[in-house]
């Protein structure tokens, strides 16, 4: 069942998304050669008890981290870990924000030092291709919109969508319905409400869409071992439009 959150609920998970944004514009900070995930992870952590918050997805059926941190070919659900990052590296933070009963959640990749050209343009088409998506997310359209405009898009730059991971509803858990694919058909789908608050999360890839999955169960690579990228929005279904809730603007 989807729940469509009042506005006091929306209120909510604004807050605990400008937690978020400010975590990740201070994670901007800290992201260079030298660094390692699991120092990011801590300061995440350390951050959001400062104030007043909590890592949602530490303990998510048995995660351990307050953060996932996901390098190079590496797709999503990356842990922490000590190895320093490196010059041309790409890194995708991800976490959720519990402040007060109120979930945010939001991926953000970053480039540590000088990358490659490829992964430059990696990167500014999985941003827009979020904006597209986000663009799409209006009362009255449907869930196939979204996808359509961020595969659509993305295909046509010569990369990527993996399927096998998707946006989702959020609030007052983490994963709730619907199921926010990245890729389909325009006018298919759920309809969009007013009310509903989802993420959309395109994960993008230099090569092909498929992955793998690591020993540990958690984190999925590229089957090609090439890059793939990642930003992420919670965003609310509004009368005036989709309203961010996680902008760092």
């Amino acid at each position: 069942m989807i729940t469509l959150k009042s506005e006091r609920e929306i209120g909510m998970m604004d807050a605990a998304g400008d937690l978020l944004a400010a975590c990740h514009k201070e994670i901007a900070k800290m992201i260079k050669p030298g660094v390692t995930t699991m120092e990011i992870d801590r300061f995440v952590e350390k951050f959001l008890k400062q104030h007043g918050a909590t890592p949602e997805q530490k303990g998510y059926n048995g995660y351990e981290y307050a953060t996932c941190a996901s390098i190079n070919d590496e797709v999503c659900h990356g842990f922490p870990r000590r190895q320093p990052l490196k010059n041309g590296d790409l890194v995708t933070i991800d976490m959720v924000v519990n402040l007060n009963g109120g979930l945010a959640d939001s991926a953000w990749t970053y480039a540590v030092g000088d990358v490659s050209a490829e992964d430059k343009r990696l990167m500014e088409v999985t941003l827009r291709a979020l904006e597209l998506g986000i663009e799409a997310a209006v009362a009255g359209n449907r869930l196939g919109d979204i996808g359509y405009a961020i595969q659509s898009y993305v295909e046509g730059e010569g990369f990527s969508v993996v399927r096998e991971f998707t946006g989702h509803g959020i609030g007052p858990t983490i994963h709730e319905k619907p199921q926010v694919l990245h890729y389909g058909e325009p006018g298919k789908g759920q309809r969009l409400k007013e009310g509903m608050v989802i993420t959309i999360e395109p994960m993008v890839n230099a090569g092909v869409w498929q992955t793998s999955r690591d020993a540990n169960g958690w984190t999925a690579r590229t089957a090609d071992g090439r890059n793939s990228a990642q930003y992420e929005h919670t965003l609310a279904i509004t009368a005036d439009g989709p309203r961010i809730l996680t902008s760092q603007d």
